[in-house]
C-alpha cells in the first residue's frame, strides 16, 4: 500500500533526521518535508502560541495543514507532551504520539510512546551556581535551554541556547534587568537529543503497527485497543489483575479480536492473587 509512495513528514524541528530512514527502509516511501510549514500555528512548548487540543488531534490537524500545503495524500506527524508521569507521579516523562494518515485509502494509523528518558525541567535561578547546576543537570550542552524573565513572563526570551557563554550572558542580562530569570529545557526535538529518540522509538512502534495486516480486509494497523485481564492464579485459578489477552480492531473494517495470553504464560504468580496474597 505504501511502497514507492511520497510521505510529507510535518515538522519544522527536524524530526526527518529520525523518522525519514525508518519509513524508507521498512515501507519503501520516500520521504520529504515542507520548509514553509510552521507547525507552531498549533502550540509551542513556551506558550507563546497555546495548545488548544489533546496531542493526537494536534498531531492529526499537523498531518491534514501540511497535505492541503502541498496537495498530498500521505502524511505522517508527531506531538510530544511533557510533564509527571502518569504513575510515576515524581518522575518525568516525554509522551509522544505519532501519527500517520493516508488521505487516498481512508486510513488513520496511531501510535504512543511514553518514556522516562527525558530531561524535562525548569526552575526560577537567583545565582549563577543555580544556573550551572541546572545547565549540568540538563545535559547542556548537547540539550539547549531556554531563558526568560519568569515562568509566566516571556520578556527577554532567548531559546535554543547551546554555547556556555551565550548562557551566561543572557543570564546576567535578564537577572540586571529583572532581578531574576527562569530557565528551562528546550523540548523542540532539534534541540533534544533525548526525545529524538524517544520519537526514533514511536517510529519503529508505528512501523511494526502499520506492518499488523487485519486478517479480515489486510488494512494495516491492526493494533491493539484494549486489554482484558483475569489471567487466572496458578494457586487458585482465580482470575487476577494481569492482562489474560489484548484486544486488536481494525479501523478500516472494524474486525476485532482477542489474543489470548500476549505475554506468553497462562497463569499468574500467586503473588499478585487478591486471593492468596490479599
Amino acid at each position: 500500500m505504501f511502497q514507492g509512495r511520497n510521505i510529507l513528514i510535518a515538522t519544522k524541528h527536524e524530526k526527518e533526521k529520525v523518522i525519514a530512514p525508518i519509513l524508507e527502509k521498512e515501507l519503501g516511501v520516500k520521504c520529504f518535508v515542507a520548509s514553509e510549514l510552521d507547525t507552531d500555528k498549533l502550540g509551542t512548548f513556551t506558550g507563546e502560541v497555546e495548545r488548544k487540543d489533546d496531542p493526537i488531534t494536534t498531531a492529526r490537524n499537523k498531518c491534514y495543514m501540511a497535505m492541503d500545503l502541498l496537495n498530498c495524500e500521505l502524511a505522517i506527524a508527531s506531538e510530544g507532551s511533557f510533564g509527571s508521569h502518569p504513575t510515576i507521579y515524581f518522575a518525568a516523562a516525554d509522551d509522544e504520539f505519532l501519527l500517520l494518515i493516508d488521505r487516498k485509502n481512508g486510513i488513520e494509523i496511531s501510535v504512543r510512546e511514553l518514556s522516562l528518558e527525558t530531561n524535562f525541567n525548569g526552575s526560577e535561578i537567583k545565582t549563577k551556581e543555580e544556573l550551572q547546576e541546572f545547565a549540568t543537570n540538563s545535559n547542556f550542552p548537547s540539550h539547549a535551554l531556554i531563558l526568560r524573565r519568569s515562568k509566566d513572563n516571556l520578556d527577554g526570551i532567548t531559546k535554543g541556547i547551546i554555547d556556555k557563554k551565550q548562557l551566561y550572558d543572557t543570564y546576567l542580562k535578564l537577572s540586571k534587568k529583572y532581578g531574576t530569570a527562569y530557565i528551562e529545557t528546550d523540548m523542540r526535538a532539534m534541540f533534544n537529543p533525548s526525545r529524538m529518540k524517544v520519537i526514533e522509538k514511536a517510529t519503529l512502534k508505528l512501523v511494526k503497527k502499520i506492518k499488523s495486516i487485519c486478517p479480515k480486509c489486510e488494512a494495516p494497523g491492526f493494533g491493539i485497543v484494549d486489554r482484558k485481564e483475569g489471567l487466572p492464579c496458578s494457586l487458585c485459578n482465580f482470575p487476577t489483575h494481569s492482562t489474560l489477552s489484548h484486544i486488536y480492531n481494525c479501523q478500516k473494517c472494524n474486525f476485532t479480536e482477542a489474543v489470548e495470553f500476549p505475554n506468553g504464560k497462562k497463569t499468574e504468580e500467586p503473588m499478585y492473587c487478591d486471593i492468596c496474597n490479599p
